[in-house]
């Protein structure tokens, strides 16, 4: 497996390196978040792990510059874990395309999961509570349920 990470910070790097580091993985790490797209270009990996925040382009920027280049057939599909710093990042994880993301602190159990099932087609998330289908559903049942306090002309007279 050949993995893109990419990071600014030396304590992720050497995090997900150890995690993920068997004799049949390769990795190339990328310190500039401009540079990941020549080096998609250059070597398509089979999941590029981002960093939420690497120096002048942060995760969610190289994410949907990597969609926009996928979109306009420059770049072929990259699956994306993202590392996230907080709960609060997932929703702009999950719009700016990634295929998964865990948040910080990292751990090599999470990792490898999250890398297996990224890499195999699948996702991975952390942070939702509930599926969004659920959200939906409930918000729409919330509305039906409120009472109305329209008052029309006739009764307001």
């Amino acid at each position: 497996m050949h993995i893109l990470i990419a990071t600014d910070a030396q304590w992720v790097l050497n995090e997900v390196q150890a995690a993920l580091d068997s004799p049949s993985t390769t990795f190339e790490v990328v310190t500039d978040g401009r540079k990941v797209a020549p080096a998609v270009a250059q070597r398509t990996p089979d999941i590029a792990i981002l960093d939420l925040q690497v120096g002048s382009m942060g995760g969610m920027a190289i994410t949907m510059d990597l969609r926009l280049d996928q979109s306009g057939g420059a770049l072929p599909h990259v699956p994306v874990l993202m590392l996230l710093d907080r709960v609060a990042d997932v929703h702009m994880a999950r719009r700016s395309g990634a295929n998964g993301w865990t948040i910080k602190p990292l751990d090599a159990l999470r990792l490898r999961k999250a890398v297996r099932e990224i890499a195999a087609g699948g996702c991975y998330a952390e942070g939702v509570p509930t599926a969004p289908e659920e959200v939906v559903e409930a918000s729409v049942e919330e509305v039906a349920a409120e009472p109305t306090d329209v008052a029309t002309a006739d009764s307001a007279s």
